[in-house]
């Protein structure tokens, strides 16, 4: 983060963030605005991994479910067979 006044030319381009006036207030805006934002990408990954952990774990005891009900079905026809 650079200041854009008294910022030199060099420091500008090596910097991701110029701000155009040289208050310290911009500053402050500027770090807690950085902050704001890394806290909400956070909480969407959060998120999405939770939702994603879920959803694989339903899909997975629904396939185990969805064999054991065969499974009944093909024992329960086996004794009446027999």
């Amino acid at each position: 983060m650079i200041q854009g006044m008294c910022g030199t030319d060099v420091a500008k381009e090596a910097s991701d963030i110029i701000l155009l006036d040289d208050n310290f207030a911009s500053i402050v805006k500027a770090v807690v605005w950085g902050r704001h934002v890394y806290d909400s990408i956070a909480k969407f990954l959060q998120f999405q991994l939770t939702v994603n952990v879920v959803a694989v774990t339903l899909a997975f005891v629904g396939s185990c479910a969805e064999r054991v009900r065969l499974l009944l079905i093909y024992l329960a026809n086996s004794v009446i067979v027999a």
